[in-house]
């Protein structure tokens, strides 16, 4: 694979640049810096960031609500919605939904006719937003939108069978998506529709975990399985789900402690870094992190704030015998968003000490990132980062970018948008936080992608050489390679956030500064359902910055 030299010049002399910052630091490693950064990117994005989804363009798709009055931004052109079915304003001239461009850090309004006020989505393989229910005349409807320069969102109708408000999407290895449970749904449908999944198919666990006046079981937290089957935990509960033949083919043990962990209680999950692709049996972990005690969300409505969950339980799905491994967070926390970040590890941010999900009954936010390090030893895995200034509470959102920052918006809507009078206003700006790896002293560490290109299409198996430039001493046993999978956010659960560990060979140098490494992507759907990802180049533990790669 040809090398262009101009390109391979300016970015050794780039990273040259920034070498002569680094005179007293070239022997730092990761491990001797924490804290990480924040940086206000925009004081005010006209709208309360409820939702949240990186697009292949580089560009986040941000939502909030169309029933609480009058947004800070308008729309374009003099565009108004009329809605006669509106709750709020019948007519509004104003957006409810933007657009950030990460290169640019600027806003486009954007606009929504029915109300996506805590609606749930994912992205197609082809690197569209499906974006499913709602509330009020937003329960059946399905919304799309494309990345480009002017699109906008289009609706497409009722769409679903059940009304879906509160529910968890998740992208399935055919490249279609299942929608699970939401408030008064106990049942899953399709998307899109078929002759074999034009109804809902009925799935009792969701029931069962349902707790009368407090829920506990809304925002199911859902990961694929390396089996193809769906991993669902809602409340204190979770089971594996056949969705083609609606069979729960294994029941897991009940997280101790008995605790809630979904909305309202609101904690946070995600599925650990999958490895060793290559082996016959592939394990797959999930952690679940913070929520509130039995009863706090009806306490928190009579002013009663009950002290937030410290605590995380981790299993590995896969196992014969599964169980359930405790660990301690050093910060207690309910409505936090866990983020893997490039290297594997996992950022948890934004929340509360004390109370629930809901309008204004949660307290003492929680300023302090932390971030958890999955394989360090039991007792070594959590370290807690620089605290933000602004809280970061209901209806906060969080989603990893392509230059390992990871953006951070939303808290506190309130109705017709207070800014007063309140404990904690509608907040509407938007921050970045830059995790230890981005600090100027790992930039010699830091590698960069030459090739191949972005946005190219692999298939299932594929072998790719990846070609980077380092210009500190490398290691080359700590490289790898990791694609992850942008997630939908919204009320601490990031749905279709995955990453893979890409199986490599040996790391080659071929050029002054240049590398090159030999990878495979995942073999099956089952394992990396179609779609984009970003790819990253990692050198001890330090991110390149990501290239988008398709793989269908």
């Amino acid at each position: 694979m040809a090398i262009k030299t101009s390109l391979v010049y300016n970015i050794v002399l780039w990273q040259l640049h920034l070498l002569l910052l680094l005179s007293c630091h070239d022997h730092l490693n990761l491990a001797n810096a924490a804290g990480g950064k924040w940086d206000l990117l925009m004081p005010n994005i006209g709208i309360s960031a409820m939702h949240m989804q990186l697009l292949n363009n580089d560009r986040v798709i941000m939502y909030d609500r169309t029933d609480f009055g009058a947004s800070n931004i308008s729309l374009p052109d003099g565009k108004c919605r009329n809605n006669p079915k509106e709750l709020a304003l019948k007519i509004d001239c104003t957006a409810h939904s933007v657009e950030y461009d990460v290169s640019t850090n600027s806003i486009r309004p954007l606009m929504v006719q029915t109300d996506v006020w805590c609606s749930s989505g994912s992205t197609t393989s082809d690197g569209s937003l499906v974006q499913t229910g709602g509330f009020n005349d937003g329960k059946l409807m399905v919304r799309t939108f494309n990345p480009c320069n002017t699109c906008d969102w289009q609706e497409m109708g009722d769409g679903l069978v059940q009304s879906r408000w509160y529910s968890t999407n998740h992208i399935l290895p055919d490249g279609s998506q299942i929608i699970i449970g939401g408030r008064d749904a106990f049942n899953y449908e399709f998307f899109p529709k078929t002759a074999s999944t034009n109804n809902v198919f009925s799935l009792p666990f969701l029931q069962q975990t349902n707790v009368p006046r407090e829920e506990n079981n809304l925002y199911p937290f859902v990961f694929l399985n390396v089996d193809g089957n769906l991993f669902i935990f809602t409340n204190d509960r979770a089971i594996l789900l056949d969705y083609t033949t609606n069979t729960i083919v294994k029941t897991y043990p009940q997280i101790p402690g008995g605790d809630p962990r979904n909305y309202p209680s609101t904690g946070s999950a995600v599925l650990l870094p999958l490895k060793n692709l290559r082996s016959q049996t592939v394990q797959a972990e999930v952690l679940v992190c913070g929520g509130a005690p039995k009863g706090s969300y009806l306490r928190a409505t009579k002013g009663d704030f009950v002290g937030a969950l410290n605590t995380c339980g981790r299993i590995t799905i896969t196992d014969p015998n599964p169980q359930w491994t405790m660990e301690t967070m050093p910060l207690p926390r309910t409505m936090g968003d866990m983020v893997i970040l490039p290297n594997g590890n996992v950022l948890i941010v934004n929340g509360a000490a004390t109370g629930t999900a809901g309008w204004q009954i949660a307290r003492n936010p929680v300023l302090s990132p932390v971030i958890y390090r999955p394989d360090n030893p039991s007792d070594s895995r959590f370290e807690v980062q620089t605290p933000n200034a602004i809280p970061r509470m209901y209806h906060s959102t969080a989603v990893l970018l392509r230059d390992g920052r990871v953006l951070v918006g939303g808290s506190n809507p309130n109705e017709l948008y207070n800014f007063t009078r309140v404990v904690f206003p509608t907040e509407l700006s938007l921050e970045a936080f830059s995790p230890s790896y981005l600090d100027v002293e790992f930039a010699n560490l830091r590698p960069q992608i030459i090739s191949p290109a972005s946005h190219l299409k692999f298939t299932y198996g594929q072998r790719v050489d990846i070609r980077f430039t380092a210009l500190g001493l490398l290691n080359r046993d700590l490289i790898k390679v990791t694609i992850v999978a942008p997630g939908f956010n919204t009320h601490s659960n990031t749905m279709n956030q995955r990453m893979l560990v890409l199986p490599r060979g040996i790391v080659r140098q071929v050029g002054r500064f240049v590398y090159e490494v030999s990878c495979v992507f995942p073999n099956s759907g089952k394992l990396a359902p179609p779609g984009y990802y970003l790819l990253f180049v990692v050198h001890q533990d330090i991110p390149s910055e990501a290239i988008w790669v398709r793989v269908n």
